[in-house]
């Protein structure tokens, strides 16, 4: 029996499509689902930016659109003018995907809107899917029964090494704890803190910024690595610049700024 290659189970799903949108984050697997479903379906990418958003995620999105020629549209995510969302709730994805969807559907009306959800997803809390349940988004990946591992290797397959080997990149919102409220001052300090600490830890796969309520922890993969003294002295005098302190440098573990409660 012939086993269907993942990239091949997800073009059979692209294909009954006519014309997609897919809401692309500047992730792997929104970037991955765009590249295949180009020259498939009518394609349509759709970026929203925020002050939650990497500014590398939405520079990555516009470089391979140029590249590509992807029909691409950014426009402002809108979480932010939501109280719901500032006030960082375990459910704040619920209102993140809410902003976005509706944001999307004002600029495409009627048309298929579609996420980079992978399989992996649906073993997590993930909020955002009721969001995207209640406005008939699609979920190609999910569909073709795509893992996270799968995605990486059709970038691989597809010659897109920057995808395939991009560490996970959740939205900068994420780093703070849940119940502290989001402000765009904070994820400021945090982008630019995680830059600056890749600068100094570059073969680093995961940085993490975190603001907690003992202050700012920052996660790395090691941390006893000979570097982490000079990252440690850096971190400090930010934190300070920003009005908070740093708490400590850890092991890298994920999701550990969601509280539930």
């Amino acid at each position: 029996m012939t086993i269907e290659r993942p990239i091949d189970r997800l073009r059979n799903v692209l294909r009954p499509y006519d014309s997609l949108t897919v809401a692309v984050s500047g992730g792997v697997d929104s970037m991955t689902l765009a590249h295949v479903a180009h020259g498939i379906t009518q394609l349509t990418v759709f970026h929203a930016v925020s002050p939650a958003v990497p500014m590398e995620a939405t520079a990555r999105v516009k470089h391979h659109a140029a590249e590509q020629g992807w029909r691409l549209t950014v426009a402002e995510a809108g979480e932010m003018s939501d109280e719901r969302y500032l006030a960082n709730p375990q459910n704040r994805c619920y209102f993140c995907k809410t902003n976005l969807y509706d944001r999307i559907r004002a600029h495409v009306g009627d048309a298929i809107v579609a996420s980079g959800a992978n399989l992996d997803d649906l073993g997590d809390y993930r909020p955002g899917l009721l969001a995207a349940r209640e406005r008939d988004v699609v979920h190609p990946l999910i569909e073709a029964q795509l893992t996270k591992r799968d995605v990486r290797d059709v970038a691989a397959e597809l010659g897109l090494t920057d995808l395939a080997e991009l560490p996970a990149q959740p939205c900068l919102s994420s780093r703070i704890e849940t119940g502290i409220s989001i402000n765009a001052h904070d994820l400021a300090f945090v982008e630019q803190m995680e830059m600056r600490a890749r600068a100094l830890l570059p073969d680093f796969r995961h940085v993490r910024c975190r603001i907690r309520s003992v202050g700012v922890v920052l996660e790395v993969d090691d941390p006893e690595d000979p570097r982490v003294p000079a990252l440690r002295e850096m971190a400090a005098a930010a934190a300070h610049e920003h009005g908070s302190r740093l708490e400590t440098i850890q092991r890298y573990r994920m999701g550990s700024a969601f509280l539930k409660r």
